[in-house]
């Protein structure tokens, strides 16, 4: 028995488990819950047991095949979730069974440029976010089959959506023991990206104003990273009148529909702030929508933030010289969070309330209705549907 009182499946440590997965085989198919089989881990890879896993935009981007150079199927998608190792390869030592751990997509290697670069980046050279990975960096290949031996695909380093998966080290993040680890599902991804893009991308500071473009959650993340530095001013914008309560229970100050207001976005917040925001954030995933956000900044000062997944070909609606105003606009990933070293600390924070994760988790289902969860988001009615396996 492994510590926390996981057993090993049947003595699987160093054998293949067989176990259920959800299954993509097409863009915009149902996924389908079937037996998997799941290879041990290799040199510097865990083996994970997967207890609770959430359903992402980013996910649903994805089983809508939206950006078609990065479709691959079978896949098994998720990347949002939290659970116990079972086992870890040749070379990993700051993990064993037992532990508790968050899996993140965007991963830290510790020993690249990229890692060793402070805090002027959280990328990392081998292991940073990209969608058109579907193998193992150990060596190209797939660690889930089916039952006839054919591969399946992986998803942003970490493929949630199965009762194992296998994880590179550097994609894994273990959490305090005493964590609740159906919250810290959160972290994985939507949380930790909205929350830190206030606290370390945009740096709020007590008394300056913010502009939230689309309330999913990464938005509502962003209002409540906002809200937890004393922003003066918080204003939430979506198109969907009933994010408003959701925004006012986390922390919006103002909501604005576009659809009920005759004057464009950026001029209403402008108004309201007396010549623009600090900081405004893009978590829609629509170029229209950015330049509202990018214009409804103050010039000399304000700062724009883009979170959101733009599948669109189209470039940025920006003239250059629009930025001689002293306007900026920057990207955020994962919150500029270092995922492996600063995430703990996160998490033992959210463990003492600092930040308020039970308004996300909207929704809990059995993992078997996972196309219902996909269903709710779809429909704009979920912010996190939580599954548990």
């Amino acid at each position: 028995m492994a510590a926390n009182g996981i057993y090993h499946v049947n003595g699987s440590l160093g054998k293949v488990i067989t176990c259920r997965a959800a299954v993509a085989y097409g863009p915009g198919q149902p996924l389908v819950v079937e037996q998997v089989q799941v290879d041990p881990p290799q040199k510097m890879e865990v083996r994970i047991k997967i207890l609770f896993t959430s359903i992402c935009h980013t996910d649903l981007s994805a089983w809508k095949g939206e950006n078609e150079a990065q479709r691959a199927y079978p896949r098994i998608l998720g990347h949002e979730a939290s659970g116990v190792v079972e086992s870890v390869g040749e070379g990993v030592t700051d993990m064993k069974a037992g532990d508790r751990v968050v899996p993140i997509f965007n991963g830290e290697c510790g020993d690249c440029i990229y890692c060793n670069s402070s805090k002027k980046n959280n990328l990392c050279g081998k292991f940073r976010v990209d969608p058109f990975k579907s193998v193992m960096a150990n060596d190209g290949k797939c660690r889930f089959r089916n039952k006839d031996g054919n591969p399946i695909y992986h998803f942003l380093n970490t493929s949630t959506f199965s009762e194992y998966t296998v994880v590179d080290s550097a994609c894994l993040v273990k959490v305090d023991p005493n964590a609740p680890l159906d919250k810290m599902t959160l972290l994985s991804c939507g949380v930790s990206t909205g929350l830190g893009a206030a606290w370390n991308t945009a740096d709020v500071q007590t008394g300056e104003t913010v502009a939230v473009f689309g309330l999913g959650a990464v938005g509502l993340a962003v209002v409540e990273g906002a809200r937890t530095r004393g922003a003066s001013k918080i204003i939430g914008v979506d198109i969907n009148p009933e994010k408003r309560i959701k925004g006012q229970a986390i922390g919006i100050t103002d909501f604005i529909n576009p659809k009920e207001i005759d004057i464009p976005v950026h001029e209403k917040i402008r108004e309201m702030t007396e010549g623009g925001v600090h900081y405004s954030f893009e978590c829609a995933g629509n170029l229209d929508v950015l330049r509202e956000a990018f214009l409804s900044t103050h010039d000399g000062w304000g700062m724009t933030i883009v979170l959101g997944i733009h599948p669109t070909p189209r470039l940025l609606p920006l003239h250059p010289m629009e930025l001689f105003v002293g306007r900026r606009i920057v990207a955020s990933v994962f919150g500029d969070f270092k995922g492996k070293s600063q995430l703990p600390l996160f998490a033992k924070q959210c463990m003492a309330g600092v930040v308020k994760l039970d308004e996300f988790i909207t929704h809990k289902l059995p993992f078997e209705k996972i196309n219902e969860g996909f269903q709710l988001l779809v429909d704009g009615k979920s912010l996190r549907c939580l599954l548990h396996l």
